[in-house]
């Protein structure tokens, strides 16, 4: 008869995992955003050097936050199992282990913006879970080892159970027990919680005057397959933010208040946005985690207000030179005021595409800037911008070793072929995007093998804050060869070759891709 010492571990994950559901469903009973898994995360998130962020970016892409969460997840499924060992010798030192635990995701939880104290009763409610299952599914495996300690009893039948057997059932029974609650609770708390569904559904019937469906100018297109379309759907937009539960935010729980530096502080309600005069237009937005060739760039008609007349109504005080812009979830970007009121398009945008912003995106309202990057401007679920100076902010993004103003760099990217792909050797046709927002891209060059730079044919675009595609045939002997771009912008700058990684402003080079020339077959 053996000693079943391995189900102490076992005892401390299905208490531990039973706690994390009860604090997830109790989170989704109080309508909190995040659950105490979710807001450690958020908490890993902001205390993690840029560079670092930066590195999980690129070799995870869009997974970040998933990896995150299931490190987390394994992490705390090993602290589970080493309080269940701990258990065997005394009571209070798996406790303490959990309240180790609770402690962490009470400090995640707090540090959110606009927590109070309702948001800790789901630490509150996990705890008292761990402690009660642990209690639960320790007490048989007392019993057990005690009745295996014990002189067997003489008088026994043959083949009689053994009294250990009984307390193994028990274990077995409650363990069975209580994961299928967790299981449970867990899914009922995903339920009872999603009141995006009902933000969905308020998305879904408003009704935004002065919105007009997009429709794509003429000549845009080079009319080459696989060079990336001109418009970006919704659904194919890339997303980088930090949330790791996003805002679900009603719109007429949504107001947005202007302060700091202003005659008069200036709060909209989300109808009040929406009744003002309509500012609509194409403009290109990419992340400056965007590397040399990649695809974190997408060009959207956008529908909203223009923020220089709000600013202008708040009335700015002179010596102010930035807006630090604030989510619904807390991240925070610091904007350069002179970009907010000059003659390009920033707006508070409520529409992408002719419809209410989608959820991930910003829904009700985010922040558009023309020629700026996206941590320095992009504030999506905005909710307040204080008009101040650069001295006197430190913005999320800053803080962590990116540059402070961040104008978009001129770049430009090959789509076809794609790196290692094939081309006709003679009048095979190559072709890409290339952007360089606010100023403009008068011509795009190629170059093979390190060879002369020659003229490609570029689309029109309806301003210059958008990207264009552009397209040129080549002519090489059949074989491996090497194609560069560069981009020309309205100015005549030449886009540089100098290889720049993307911190601190973005990254900078010529996008160079491998590529073997075929003759043309009959057929």
């Amino acid at each position: 008869m053996r000693s079943f010492r391995g189900s102490w571990s076992v005892a401390g994950l299905v208490a531990g995992f039973a706690g994390l559901a009860a604090s997830y469903f109790v989170a989704m009973v109080l309508t909190t955003r995040d659950s105490p898994v979710t807001a450690v995360a958020e908490l890993v998130t902001r205390l993690t050097p840029g560079p670092v962020v930066e590195r999980a970016i690129r070799l995870l892409g869009h997974h970040d936050k998933q990896f995150l969460l299931l490190v987390i997840l394994v992490l705390s499924g090993l602290l589970f199992a080493w309080a269940g060992r701990l258990a065997r010798r005394s009571w209070w030192a798996p406790a303490i282990v959990f309240a180790v635990l609770g402690v962490v995701g009470g400090t995640a939880v707090s540090a959110e913006r606009g927590s109070g104290a309702i948001d800790i009763l789901p630490i509150a409610v996990g705890f008292a879970t761990w402690l009660v299952c642990l209690s639960l599914l320790t007490d048989p495996l007392r019993r057990h080892e005690r009745a295996l300690a014990e002189e067997p009893d003489p008088d026994a039948a043959p083949g009689a159970p053994h009294p250990a057997d009984h307390t193994r059932r028990t274990f077995l029974i409650r363990a069975g027990i209580i994961v299928a609650s967790t299981t449970v609770v867990g899914t009922v708390g995903r339920v009872v919680g999603r009141g995006r569904r009902h933000v969905e559904e308020a998305r879904r019937l408003l009704r935004l005057p002065g919105v007009t469906a997009p429709q794509l100018p003429e000549a845009v297109r080079v009319g080459l397959d696989g060079v990336t379309p001109w418009a970006t759907p919704a659904g194919d937009f890339y997303r980088i933010d930090t949330a790791f539960v996003v805002p679900t935010i009603e719109p007429s729980d949504w107001q947005l208040r202007i302060h700091g530096m202003v005659d008069r502080e200036v709060v909209l309600t989300y109808q009040e946005l929406i009744d003002r005069q309509v500012t609509q237009g194409w403009v290109t937005l990419n992340c400056v985690s965007n590397p040399v060739g990649g695809n974190l760039i997408g060009n959207a008609w956008w529908s909203g207000v223009r923020i220089a007349d709000l600013l202008a109504a708040a009335g700015v005080q002179p010596g102010a030179d930035a807006v630090l812009q604030t989510s619904d979830d807390g991240w925070t970007c610091g904007t350069p005021l002179g970009a907010l009121t000059d003659d390009r398009n920033a707006m508070l945008a409520f529409a992408m595409n002719g419809r209410p912003l989608p959820i991930e995106h910003g829904f009700p309202v985010r922040t558009i800037v023309p020629g700026l990057y996206g941590y320095v401007s992009a504030c999506k679920w905005v909710v307040e911008m204080k008009v101040t100076r650069f001295a006197d902010i430190e913005a999320y993004w800053t803080k962590r070793g990116w540059a402070e103003l961040g104008p978009v760099k001129m770049s430009s990217r090959i789509d076809v072929p794609e790196d290692g792909g094939e081309v006709l050797a003679s009048g095979g046709r190559v072709g890409g995007v290339a952007w360089a927002q606010h100023t403009g891209i008068q011509a795009v060059e190629i170059s093979v093998d390190g060879g002369a730079w020659e003229r490609a044919v570029i689309g029109g675009a309806p301003s210059p804050d958008t990207w264009v595609q552009w397209t040129a045939r080549i002519d090489v002997e059949p074989g491996d060869h090497t194609l560069a771009v560069r981009g020309i912008d309205a100015d005549g700058l030449v886009q540089t070759g100098e290889e720049q990684d993307v911190l601190p402003d973005g990254a900078t080079g010529w996008h160079t891709i491998d590529f073997t020339a075929t003759e043309a077959t009959d057929g």
